[in-house]
């Protein structure tokens, strides 16, 4: 994988090369022969990534690791003489440069013949590598691509008996209906999984199935896997359907047909029959535009199938066909220790598992997370071993090492490890998760920052670093790489990688010199050699040692302490951190020549207990992301207004210690100084208080064009012309936020009538009114209200807004007795919360109305003494919460002996809970279960 730190290294070199007037003419001259090399070296990448990780080799993997770090020598030379030019600016030449002090002059000359003769080195490095690679015979044409032995595993899937399948029966009768019933035209049903989930498995016994095989006149089940050929498929398609209908085959041979003649062949066969054909392991996107002019559509209800990892694999089908899709889950904990007693004590305990090892056995599949090829091969696995608790507890201890040599294990790695086959800029952001801890919930705004500090991102026409990078996290998503945990108006706000993955992850990020994960429980030896990304969970003062120059990025997790010597040391020695990530640590200060680090991007102070910020970050040129979330930041320095680069500047408090209900007070946003304006890159600003500053501060915010996230407290009415004014002209604003001074100032609604094109509004303040114009935000879909203190009801004005899914009135925002959902009304409508609304006492739903609702939650409506009239109308409900509600309506929905018990009988979870003691959020929750209708 040495293709990640050349094209780096490139990325590198091609910037700095485009600006002809530097100060050392010899050092560029040596970069561009570099650059000249490292494109050549390019083209066998590809042959030579391929033939590393497949051959036992020394010479290539030898090969391969010289040029990762010769990569890797070229960056840090690249990002030293960067750093030179800042301190030996242009202007320092002839007779200016002469009047320097004689130590500095001296000292800066041999900094310049250091950087010269190590470019050299570096050059003739390069060409040596690149001999190298001829005398290894890469080739850059070379598309071959060399698999691995899954033959044994595949199998099993295939001929897997009856009673062995578990947790697939409710998936299986869902496909089996796509199949049998539904349209006429042809259909195209795609089972959609990450490797391991039992794809196969469920295709094959829906394929198995009699109500199938009576339904169809022909069938077909073609392995399609990695390494196929469209004639090699469409010869096994004829093969499989003339063997079926015992029909002779053709009297032309057809290993002697081309593609065409094939296509024809197939067309002809399937032209009066309802044919069900399925492709197993699909991985080319494009395999559709191949394949279907063979299996068209002949309107006799015909079926194709299709097992695949890749989400993009099913819907390049919708171009030309129907599509159903179902997206295969992990199996619940009920069927996965199922499954895992049928494997390991098949032959033993009739079946189930001993007492004496049922603790250590649930701990053991727990790890493998609903995978069901992980729970099968350790099932296996212990099937063999003696039933000693104490043996089963070693593998527990060790069952990473045993992924990786266990033969009765080596399969899932090998099954994993397909998947990683990915273009670089991928692999690298795919990689980075290796550096979050197991189980780690990861935010993907701030994953998304990080990949862009990293410069894993590249820039494309016309659209912005950070919209590029949400592609690559939902081309992670859609080849079943990366897990969406939580997500909100089709954005992924929170993402993982199963433990299993990150198993493959964290043993290549080290291989690679790529990145490193250090924590209490990490039994390796001290960090050696080049490591480009660290993440400690540890004591960090124990690494002191290890930290060196060629660490691109820092994370530091859930430690206990932080010493002032380990965060100086972070700026001396660290001299090219580009990610900086304190989230969660007992940081107390920021030392104060923090600005020498030059090429940081990534600042995360979030949760840590900092004042103040040093004078020296303005410094800090290439600063992109500077997150300072609950920490006790209140005013920033003026200074930050000199980051031309700075794109994220969040900074707020939420006090947790204070009941927030009733009260604005408990968001606290930070003071800006300075020229606001002058930060024309930023794209998010929160949470600044307008009231420091006033319409001064207002006016400057209109300069920053580039806006797509803002948010304001203490506005006041009379700052409403002149922020009207400013965000007129943020023509990429997609979300405001604004909090009043307090309860009783009027914010001054018109103002967002100048940015029709905002997704997402808060507003915590009085309103006199909710004017009409608020329906032509037609692309928002979220809305929020507090403290509005509306008489009449809102809900007329806002029932046909178009595309809002998202729906939070609290805290006063409406002081009427009751609210009424017409029919018709809120069509898009996903969550809808209420809360705090002391004045409100019914809620009716029409029939017809919030259609789509799937969460609805009521907090805190003492008035409100029965649950919404209607609510039985909402079909597709699957949440519903009632929060410090009043006994009357707990009881009357008991589903022992509660009158309108009925009305919620159609909803699979009904939680209640009551906040218990005076600490945020603590709750008695009890649930209420019940099946689906269906």
């Amino acid at each position: 994988m040495a293709e990640i730190a050349v094209s780096f290294a490139l990325d590198q070199l091609f910037p700095l090369l485009r600006d002809k007037a530097r100060t050392l003419q010899s050092v560029h001259k040596e970069f561009k022969d570099v650059k000249d090399e490292l494109e050549s070296i390019c083209a066998f990448l590809k042959d030579a990534d391929t033939r590393s990780a497949a051959e036992d080799d020394d010479g290539i993997k030898t090969w391969h690791k010289q040029l990762r770090e010769a990569a890797f020598h070229i960056e840090d030379l690249v990002d030293e003489y960067l750093i030179y030019q800042h301190q030996w600016p242009r202007h320092h030449s002839g007779i200016a440069a002469l009047l320097c002090k004689p130590a500095s002059l001296i000292k800066n000359l041999h900094r310049r013949h250091r950087l010269a003769s190590d470019a050299k080195d570096i050059k003739l490095r390069v060409r040596g590598i690149k001999e190298r690679s001829e005398r290894y015979g890469f080739h850059c044409s070379s598309r071959e691509r060399r698999g691995v032995n899954i033959y044994d595993t595949r199998m099993a899937s295939l001929f897997m008996e009856e009673s062995d399948v578990v947790g697939l029966e409710a998936a299986r009768d869902e496909l089996v209906g796509w199949l049998v019933e539904g349209t006429a035209d042809r259909t195209v049903i795609s089972v959609v999984g990450m490797g391991g989930l039992g794809k196969t498995t469920l295709a094959k016994k829906v394929y198995d199935d009699t109500n199938v095989i009576a339904s169809f006149d022909c069938h077909g089940w073609i392995t399609v896997s990695q390494s196929y050929t469209i004639e090699g498929l469409l010869r096994n398609m004829l093969d499989q359907f003339y063997k079926e209908r015992r029909e002779a085959p053709p009297t032309v041979d057809l290993s002697r047909m081309d593609q065409e003649s094939l296509i024809g062949e197939v067309r002809s066969f399937l032209q009066q029959k309802r044919y069900l054909v399925l492709f197993d392991d699909v991985w080319n996107v494009n395999f559709w535009g191949e394949i279907e002019f063979a299996v068209f559509d002949n309107k006799k209800g015909s079926r194709v199938m299709i097992t695949t990892r890749s989400m993009n694999v099913a819907e390049f089908c919708k171009r030309s066909s129907f599509v159903n899709v179902h997206n295969l889950q992990p199996l619940t904990q009920e069927k996965y220790w199922e499954l895992f007693c049928k494997k390991a004590f098949r032959f033993d305990s009739d079946g189930r598992c001993p007492k004496e090892l049922a603790d250590i056995s649930f701990e053991i599949v727990k790890k493998c997370k609903g995978l069901p090829l992980a729970v099968v091969a350790i099932g296996g696995l212990l099937s063999t071993k003696e039933k000693n608790a104490i043996q089963w507890r070693n593998l527990s201890e060790n069952l990473s090492s045993e992924f990786e040599k266990n033969p009765h294990l080596s399969g899932i790695t090998k099954i994993l490890a397909l998947s990683y086959d990915l273009p670089y800029n991928l692999k690298s952001c795919f990689l980075y998760f290796g550096l979050y801890p197991e189980d780690y919930l990861v935010n993907s705004e701030r994953l998304i920052w990080q990949w862009i500090a990293e410069g894993f991102v590249k820039q494309e026409k016309g659209r912005t670093l950070e919209e590029v990078a949400e592609q690559y996290l939902t081309e992670l998503i859609h080849r079943s790489l990366v897990q969406v945990s939580i997500q909100v108006d089709g954005r992924v706000e929170s993402c993982r990688v199963h433990d299993l993955f990150r198993e493959l992850i964290v043993r290549n990020m080290e291989d690679l010199s790529f990145a490193r994960f250090v924590s209490k429980e990490d039994q390796s030896p001290p960090i050696a050699g080049i490591t480009r990304c660290l993440a400690i969970a540890n004591s960090p003062s124990d690494f002191i040692a290890s930290l060196s120059s060629s660490i691109r990025s820092l994370h530091i997790f859930r430690v206990e302490e932080l010493s002032e010597n380990f965060v100086e040391s972070i700026v001396k020695t660290c001299r090219l951190l580009r990610v900086l990530n304190f989230r969660d640590a007992p940081l107390g200060h920021v030392p104060e020549n923090l600005g020498k680090l030059l090429h940081l991007r990534y600042l995360s102070l979030r949760n840590t207990n900092i004042r103040t910020l040093p004078k020296s970050i303005g410094k800090l040129q290439n600063l992109e992301t500077l997150d300072l979330r609950q920490t006790r930041i209140r005013e920033i320095p003026k200074e930050i207004t000199k980051l031309k680069k700075l794109r994220h500047l969040i900074a707020y408090h939420l006090n947790f210690k204070v009941d927030f209900r009733m009260s604005l007070d408990w968001e606290k946003g930070v003071q800006m100084n300075g020229a606001v304006g002058s930060l024309t890159s930023l794209q998010t600003l929160c949470l600044v208080k307008a009231n420091h500053g006033g319409v001064e501060l207002l006016s400057e915010l209109g300069k920053l064009k580039q806006l797509r996230s803002l948010a304001l407290s203490h506005m006041k009415r009379e700052y409403g012309t002149v922020l009207r004014a400013s965000i007129s002209g943020m023509c990429h604003l997609e979300t405001l936020e604004i909090s009043a001074t307090d309860e009783n100032e009027v914010i001054d609604f018109p103002i967002v009538s100048s940015v029709p094109q905002l997704q997402y509004l808060r507003l915590r303040g009085k309103l006199e009114k909710l004017p009409d114009s608020i329906q032509e935000l037609r692309y928002l879909a979220r809305l929020s209200l507090s403290y509005s203190k509306l008489g009449d009801d809102p809900l007329k004005l806002l029932q046909d807004m178009s595309n809002l899914m998202h729906l939070l009135m609290y805290d006063a925002a409406y002081e009427g007795k009751s609210l009424h959902f017409q029919e018709r009304g809120f069509r898009k409508l996903k969550e809808l919360t209420l809360k705090n609304l002391y004045g409100l006492n019914s809620i009716l739903i029409d029939r017809g109305a919030l259609p789509n609702l799937k969460r609805l939650k009521l907090e805190d409506i003492p008035q409100m003494k029965k649950a919404p009239f209607g609510i039985h109308h909402l079909v597709n409900l699957e949440d519903l919460y009632f929060v410090d509600m009043p006994n009357e309506l707990d009881e009357s929905i008991d589903p022992s002996g509660g009158q309108q018990n009925w009305i919620i009988n159609h909803v699979p979870i009904v939680y209640i809970r009551h906040k218990v003691g005076p600490k945020f959020a603590v709750f008695d929750t009890r649930v209420i279960r019940h099946s689906r209708s269906s």
